[in-house]
């Protein structure tokens, strides 16, 4: 149940990243979507919505593998005195 869950919560923004590479990608060929007036504002929407999808995705998998102690010692929490 715990990696359905996981599964789930990582579906999310994987989809937004490829929401945010398709405007990319439509930008760079010159298609317009309805709800964006110019290309410039296009491209950064489409640039922050990846950003945020990857961005929740690594911290995702860094936190799981900090639990794991998988990580290398620069990435490990440091312990509080």
């Amino acid at each position: 149940m715990a990696r359905l869950l996981a599964f789930i919560v990582l579906l999310i923004p994987g989809l937004m990243a490829a929401g945010g590479i398709k405007l990319i990608r439509d930008t760079v060929f010159g298609r317009l979507i309805e709800p964006f007036p110019y290309f410039w504002l296009q491209l950064i929407v489409g640039i922050i919505i990846l950003v945020l999808g990857l961005g929740f995705f690594a911290g995702f998998l860094l936190n799981r593998d900090r639990k794991n102690g998988k990580v290398q010692a620069k990435f490990a929490k440091k312990k509080e005195s």
